[in-house]
């Protein structure tokens, strides 16, 4: 029986929440691609699979809330919230970064590709720049007078 592309797109939330690195790279195709804010981008599962790996590791209790998705054919839009914890080092396109101890929420939109019931792409977004001010890593913009 086929899987849905709203199951496939919920069984891959389910696994990332769970820190399930192997049911996660169950649910992606063998040339699953990803791109994501900094001119990162990625062809393969286990390339895939180390990106969000990534994430689970400088933030060992990351997990996604999300808001709202919608579907069209075999593409999902996903709008929601990343929020964990800063605890581990985060591998940056600009190098790595300490643990900071920080916690981060950061909304993101990310839009899905399947085929089949597994995932082909993940294309990312989320301000980069809101990460940075919660990490305490850049100031946060001043307040203007009078607020």
């Amino acid at each position: 029986m086929a899987i849905t592309t709203r199951e496939a797109f919920e069984r891959g939330t389910d696994t990332f929440n769970a820190h399930d690195l192997d049911g996660f790279a169950a649910v992606l195709a063998d040339d699953v691609v990803f791109t994501a804010p900094g001119g990162i981008h990625g062809a393969g599962r286990d390339a895939c699979v180390g990106f969000y790996a990534g994430w689970m590791e400088a933030f060992p209790d990351a997990h996604v809330d999300v808001a709202s998705v919608h579907f069209a054919g075999d593409v999902a839009v996903e709008e929601g919230t990343f929020a964990g914890t800063h605890d581990g080092v985060l591998h940056t396109p600009a190098g790595d970064v300490p643990p900071t101890g920080r916690p981060v929420a950061i909304d993101y939109v990310q839009v899905l590709r399947f085929r089949d019931g597994d995932h082909v792409s993940f294309n990312l977004v989320f301000d980069r720049l809101m990460m940075l001010e919660q990490l305490g890593l850049v100031p946060t913009p001043a307040e203007p007078p009078g607020r």
